[in-house]
């Protein structure tokens, strides 16, 4: 007998080949159970599938079938009331599940394995826990893309609507109105919802019936089955079906994408709430204080949106360096695909609830906003269109009001009175340097300015409600 390791008994599900049962060192080092336990009611589901499978290939009785079902049953509630026990040899939830059913039911319990493979078995109920989790998530992103839009009529879009300076290299370029910079984001959300409902095309294919790796000799139907646990597709390779985890990488690359746009918008709201920019208030229930400084507001939530960020690009990566390399079909290597999805998940969960509250409650300080916007320097590409519409080419038009700017940022003259002095402008250029005159003249399709908006608004809603009802035939 091998130092430190058991007797092979039959606790474990390859005892058979076995003289000695596994060393402490193989089951700590490989166990599952501490992570994937989380799919247990989705192994639960599909094993039910599988089982009435069985029976309609004619392997179980009706009253083995019964048994098994009930028992699985009964795994499933004595799981959801804390009071399932697990066993130091259930290196993962699947192996747990088995050995319980068969604890509860019987001899019987060893026919529930009949025709598939823990391989076959694992990638199932990942998918099918992953298909409940990318609705989940969708569902996460649209209250966040509600909110903006409710804040965005707040914001307005006609007389008196707010308006704030628009930004490119983090420098002044020109005032957008607030509720165009707020469906911004909800536009980028948008496109986080039709990524995840993309990727659960692929995510909603069964591997259950690949077996190991060859399928198997007894007649089972996977189509069948797929379709009873809820699949609307069933595996077309064997092999690929137990190797594949594109749907693990895609729907981690999904994850990855809300969270970095979630990490965009906390830098804003960090930058927003300093007292140098001054355009946001924090509520006191999404914000923390410093344990020495008084006076102090944190953005925290803002601030882990970005760090979290780090950390699920870090899932990302992680999970592609460990399929870059991989032989068909199955390796354990594999076992690796579920910590850095569920780690990325939760992350993500987190920071939608987070930051939807947040928004939901951020206070908008209008007037510092219009303030910053209301330089008249905001307005020189309107100067440059007004020669463009009079006839002079672009690039000299460019020159002739960056020639201003230039004078009036070195000289410290009034930009408004050297645009009326200018021989090429005039008194009536000089109105677009007004405070909100520039705001006000974005007219092109998606633009800045009020007609746009109140259009894209309308748009926004209608993009709302179709993603929702696509949600719904689903639900």
């Amino acid at each position: 007998m091998t130092d430190g390791a058991e007797p092979a008994g039959r606790g474990h599900l390859w005892h058979g080949r076995f003289d000695v049962g596994p060393a402490e060192e193989l089951m700590a080092f490989t166990e599952s159970r501490s992570f994937d336990v989380r799919l247990l009611v989705d192994d639960v589901a599909c094993s039910k599938a599988h089982v009435r499978g069985l029976a309609r290939a004619g392997l179980l009785t009706e009253e083995e079938l019964g048994a098994l079902l009930g028992g699985l049953d009964a795994v499933e509630m004595e799981f959801r009331a804390g009071e399932l026990r697990f066993e130091p040899a259930d290196e993962d939830v699947h192996t747990a599940i088995e050995r319980r059913v068969t604890e509860l039911v019987g001899a019987v319990g060893g026919k529930l394995h009949t025709g598939r493979s823990r391989n076959d078995q694992v990638a199932t109920a990942f998918r099918h826990h992953l298909l409940g989790a990318v609705d989940d998530v969708s569902d996460r992103v649209l209250d966040l893309v509600e909110v903006l839009a409710a804040r965005a009529d707040e914001a307005g879009t006609g007389d008196g609507a707010a308006y704030l300076p628009g930004y490119t290299h983090l420098q002044q370029a020109q005032p957008v109105l607030l509720a165009h910079h707020l469906m911004a984001h909800a536009w980028a959300l948008l496109r986080d919802v039709d990524r995840l409902a993309d990727c659960r095309v692929r995510l909603d294919v069964s591997p259950l019936g690949a077996g190991a790796l060859a399928g198997s000799s007894l007649p089972l139907e996977p189509a069948a089955t797929a379709a009873d646990a809820g699949f609307t597709a069933v595996f077309e390779n064997s092999l690929d079906a137990t190797s594949d985890r594109d749907f693990a990488a895609e729907t981690l690359f999904c994850l990855t994408m809300v969270a970095v746009h979630l990490s965009r918008m906390g830098e804003e709201v960090v930058l927003w709430s300093t007292e140098e920019f001054g355009f946001a208030r924090l509520d006191d229930a999404f914000a923390t204080g410093s344990s020495m400084l008084p006076q102090k507001k944190n953005p925290d939530i803002a601030e882990l949106a970005r760090g979290k960020a780090g950390r699920v690009i870090g899932d990302l990566a992680g999970l592609l360096a460990t399929l870059k390399g991989l032989p068909l079909a199955y390796n354990r290597d594999l076992q690796e695909d579920k910590e850095p999805v569920l780690d990325a998940l939760d992350a993500v969960r987190l920071g939608l609830g987070a930051m939807t509250g947040m928004y939901r409650t951020l206070g908008f300080r209008t007037e510092r906003m219009a303030a910053a916007a209301d330089s008249p320097y905001g307005a020189a590409t309107d100067l440059a269109e007004w020669l463009v519409a009079r006839g002079m080419p672009f690039r000299e038009a460019h020159a002739v009001v960056g020639a201003l700017v230039r004078r009036s940022l070195d000289d410290g003259e009034d930009l408004a009175a050297l645009v009326a002095a200018e021989p090429s402008l005039g008194p009536d250029a000089a109105a677009l340097v007004a405070p909100g005159a520039s705001v006000r003249r974005r007219t092109t399709p998606g633009g800045a300015g009020p007609g746009p908006v109140a259009a894209q608004r309308v748009q926004l809603a209608a993009r709302i409600g179709s993603a929702r009802a696509r949600r719904g035939d689903r639900a």
